[in-house]
């Protein structure tokens, strides 16, 4: 499903064969599930070039290698069958960056669900039937038995939540800390689930009512101190991130890639208080394989299946967009080809 421009409803176009490349790998999608960046895009409050198909968080089948295979992130190699998610991203590996440890950030990054189509063919999002995935992609096997609501948005919402803590996890032991999270998307609420699970103890703030209930699903609670850790997923509330860390604190803002409005920095407050303050944006390859072990693990214990509150049918994508940016929207709507 091809995406031409804001105000234009999305274009189907067949591709009748791929020529995949040594390392590529041509992948059967199971689902797809909308990001908030889907929707700003087609709002125009995201700039892309275009025609474009969106979509980057999925789960799918692999179907077809290139001559010389694949390997996953742990070094396996790939087999017709398998089960996996893959990056968002596509980084070439010796780039100073790659070999800093931020392939994310790659001099020559692709991005899937971002990028134009014709540059690396047309299968370079997930509103489709069928990605072909390119060498340099971070690729996961997963378990057949974790539900496809629950491994699609962890190639963005769930490896995203993973960074941010691992972030925070640098600067202190989380074990004893008190974190609060900024936002209840799925972004923020599978940061606590996951700083709960290294024991912390977790607050979510969010305007929403309903979200903030639900919450409490994800290991969320109330703190009786100022936090050791704040993660700011939201986008909008910066200012109170970093006003109400504790001092000698960590915030890590998540959230601030999305349209928002510039903060003054009180530079004075910060250095005083000793904070420490992070950005994360993306994930790398390690951390969406520990997202996946997550989810397969410990993360069974909390409902993420439920963030996806409707599953439609690829073809109705146009109508999904709009459902998925509506007041009390669910936090993910799923796309299934042929539903």
């Amino acid at each position: 499903m091809v995406w031409i421009g804001e105000g234009h409803p999305h274009e189907t176009i067949a591709v009748p064969g791929v020529a995949l490349a040594d390392g590529d790998v041509l992948v059967a999608v199971e689902m797809s599930t909308i990001c908030g960046s889907d929707v700003h895009t087609v709002q125009g409050r995201r700039h892309a070039p275009t025609p474009l198909v969106l979509g980057h968080e999925s789960v799918g089948r692999v179907i077809a290698t290139g001559d010389a295979g694949a390997t996953t992130v742990d070094g396996t190699s790939l087999r017709i069958g398998d089960r996996v998610v893959w990056s968002v991203t596509v980084s070439c590996a010796h780039c100073d960056r790659c070999t800093q440890g931020m392939p994310q950030k790659c001099r020559t990054l692709g991005k899937y669900g971002h990028d134009r189509v014709g540059a690396h063919g047309d299968l370079t999002g997930a509103f489709a039937s069928h990605v072909q995935l390119r060498e340099g992609t971070a690729i996961v096997r997963v378990p057949e038995a974790l539900p496809a609501s629950v491994l699609a948005p962890a190639s963005c919402a769930t490896a995203t939540a993973w960074a941010a803590v691992a972030r925070a996890a640098r600067d202190r032991d989380l074990d004893g800390a008190a974190v609060r999270v900024h936002g209840a998307g799925l972004v923020g609420l599978s940061a606590a689930a996951i700083a709960a699970e290294q024991g912390a103890t977790v607050e979510v703030l969010d305007p929403n009512v309903d979200r903030r209930a639900f919450a409490g699903l994800f290991g969320a609670t109330a703190l009786d101190r100022d936090p050791d850790v704040v993660i700011e997923a939201s986008g909008h509330a910066v200012r109170q991130a970093l006003d109400g860390v504790a001092v000698g604190g960590t915030v890590v803002l998540v959230g601030s890639v999305f349209p928002a409005e510039p903060v003054p920095l009180d530079a004075e407050s910060i250095v005083r208080r000793l904070v420490t303050v992070a950005g994360i944006h993306n994930y790398t390859g390690t951390d969406l394989a520990e997202a996946v072990a997550f989810l397969a693990g410990r993360g069974r214990a909390y409902p993420f299946g439920d963030a996806v509150g409707a599953v439609r049918s690829l073809l109705d994508v146009d109508a999904a967009l709009v459902e998925a940016a509506a007041p009390g929207a669910p936090l993910r709507v799923g796309l299934v080809p042929g539903h």
